[in-house]
């Protein structure tokens, strides 16, 4: 939200987390005084997110977790790499 008021732009959901981190940096480099240039990317737009965004606003998005046996599970189809 602090992004999107800031730029205008509503980032995708990806970098959202990206641009999360990088905001929290810059709120520790305010407190400590510690000169710091801080680069992060946009890949995408959230326009396509309108629907959670809203529901995110509104206080109606519910959160979904995974059972472990679930992730388990899953981890068990990943293909063995090297």
């Amino acid at each position: 939200m602090t992004f999107a008021r800031a730029e205008g732009i509503i980032p995708a959901p990806e970098p959202s987390h990206a641009i999360a981190a990088v905001i929290e940096e810059a709120k520790r480099c305010t407190e400590s005084g510690e000169p710091k240039v801080l680069l992060t990317a946009l890949c995408g737009h959230g326009h396509f997110d309108m629907g959670a965004y809203e529901r995110y606003l509104s206080g109606e998005m519910t959160d979904f977790e995974l059972s472990q046996e679930r992730i388990d599970d899953a981890l068990t189809r990943l293909p063995v790499v090297g």
